[in-house]
């Protein structure tokens, strides 16, 4: 949970150490803003991503289920400066298949959290092998991070890919193979 004292006192004190002055008109609401930023963008460090996958339905075939062009936002956790693109998340159901939306929602609980993209990569397919119990999963998130963008390097456009592959896809690499020409 949020703690939205501490974080405007951080915010006052963050603007006093780059040299601003906090009474400024401009300022003067900015700590309140932040904080109430931090409840929406940090939100997923209070949600149990089960209870999105927890609503199932049962299918005959036992093909692959592929959700891809996941929009998602996110903040790297070691410079909390955003992160942001798209999962693609794949699996072959074991008699039992979720909504489409709850793959994206899945998704959001995982990013609106101080993340590292490798993490959010596994999270997601953890999740979905704890939840689901598919016969295989293979998660796929492409981003851009600012803080390789706007600082350090300073490489605009650039994308980092993460893959994680389990059961059937791990093995199966004519199924690996089958997901990504369907995600391009």
């Amino acid at each position: 949970m949020v703690d939205k004292e501490k974080i405007e006192a951080a915010v006052r004190l963050y603007l006093e150490g780059i040299g601003e002055d906090v009474n400024r008109e401009g300022l003067l609401e900015t700590p309140n803003r932040i904080a109430r930023m931090c409840e929406e963008i940090y939100g997923g460090m209070d949600e149990e991503p089960g209870i999105h996958l927890s609503k199932q339905f049962a299918v005959d075939n036992n093909e692959m289920v592929l959700e891809k062009d996941i929009t998602f936002y996110s903040m790297c956790e070691h410079h909390l400066l955003p992160f942001y693109g798209k999962a693609h998340i794949a699996y072959v159901p074991d008699g039992k298949v979720v909504g489409l939306s709850k793959l994206a929602r899945t998704v959001e609980v995982f990013a609106r959290r101080a993340q590292i993209q490798e993490r959010l990569t596994s999270e997601i397919a953890d999740a979905m092998e704890e939840h689901l119990h598919p016969l295989g999963v293979m998660v796929m998130v492409e981003a851009e991070h600012t803080c390789m963008t706007m600082r350090g390097v300073k490489k605009p456009g650039s994308k980092t890919v993460s893959v994680v592959t389990r059961g059937r896809f791990a093995s199966d690499m004519q199924l690996q193979n089958l997901f990504f020409s369907m995600v391009r």
